[in-house]
């Protein structure tokens, strides 16, 4: 194929469910615990008045000869306004030549292997009989990891809060007509989560949300929603009393709030994060030790999963025909 094949966020789900998604990112994960993976921590650039941030992750999976570039703004506000708050591109490489393959929506990306990677976390940490799941937020995530959990546990019940009543209420009534179960607006965060042996946290919150007093014995938390060392989703109290598992070690105690906070405040050290969920995968570190363990995988996102996902959907996309061609780099040198 020559040229540059462009896929929109009108391609990508068809291409890459949530559902096929998990095992996808169960290798990226397995293969940056074998070391595989090149990949420095993400650049995080705020806006002067911290209305939001631009984001570079770079990363190369060099037995496959890809890398690729993750370029995005994340602005929380736009919610408001009905637009995304991520938005950007994944750039794709081959590694023989450096070419420019594939231009993929960000946004789309984003939101199915988080929540895929949350559903390799719940099928190695929550107990099998998991079900009572509660949804903390309303937006896009919440909808990708009802379909992640639904895909690796029996649900039987679920909740859903948001600091907007209104949202939460569509967000329910949406969600009962496309997955066929019935979805409970909650009036609170405490309502939602009490008795729930599942819970997903996928808000914008600077401020945490999930308090670890309320969590019921043998809960599994995975944490996806807070950027920055300064913002955290749970509080220190949910960090202390659980098993803590995270997507990656350098990336958590350098950009996780609830780890950086709870350390800061002398509740935790470093030796609290069990392990990298890689390392789960592989067996190098067990997942769940008990019945009774409360779990909580903290997700930062990390830019193999995007490569990861990425290869797939263009993999798929050239053997169905789908997506847009276009020239960008030329075929050959043209003098500098």
């Amino acid at each position: 194929m020559s040229g540059v094949l462009i896929l929109t966020e009108r391609d990508i789900p068809a291409l890459l469910p949530v559902g096929e998604c998990i095992d996808v990112m169960a290798e990226a994960l397995a293969a940056l615990t074998r070391g595989d993976v090149t990949m420095p921590l993400r650049t995080i650039v705020w806006l002067p008045d911290r209305h939001g941030l631009l984001v570079s992750m770079p990363v190369a999976l060099e037995p496959d000869g890809m890398a690729a570039f993750k370029l995005l703004t994340v602005f929380a506000e736009n919610r408001a306004v009905g637009i995304e708050s991520h938005q950007g591109a994944v750039l794709l490489f081959e590694l023989e030549h450096g070419r420019l393959l594939s231009i993929l929506d960000a946004t789309s990306i984003t939101a199915i292997r988080t929540a895929a990677v949350s559903g390799v976390a719940t099928r190695l940490l929550a107990r099998e009989d998991a079900g009572d799941l509660a949804i903390l937020g309303s937006g896009t995530q919440a909808g990708t990891h009802l379909e992640a959990m639904r895909a690796v546990r029996p649900i039987r019940r679920v909740r859903v809060w948001s600091r907007s009543s209104d949202n939460a209420r569509r967000f329910a009534e949406r969600a009962s007509a496309s997955h066929g179960i019935e979805v409970e607006p909650s009036a609170t965060a405490e309502d939602a989560v009490t008795g729930a042996d599942l819970i997903c946290t996928t808000t914008a919150s600077r401020e945490p949300v999930l308090r670890g007093e309320w969590l019921a014995p043998g809960a599994h938390v995975n944490a996806i929603g807070a950027v920055g060392a300064d913002a955290r989703e749970l509080d220190t109290e949910a960090i202390r009393r659980s098993r803590l598992v995270v997507d990656r070690r350098e990336s958590a105690v350098n950009e996780a709030g609830e780890f950086v906070l709870a350390k800061a405040e002398g509740a935790i050290r470093d030796d609290h994060i069990v392990g990298e969920l890689g390392e789960l995968v592989t067996g190098a570190v067990p997942g769940r030790t008990s019945p009774e363990e409360v779990t909580v995988f903290r997700s930062m996102g990390i830019a193999v999963e995007d490569l990861a996902a990425a290869q797939t959907i263009h993999r798929r996309a050239i053997e169905r025909g789908v997506g847009v061609i276009v020239e960008l780099g030329g075929g050959s040198d043209a003098g500098t």
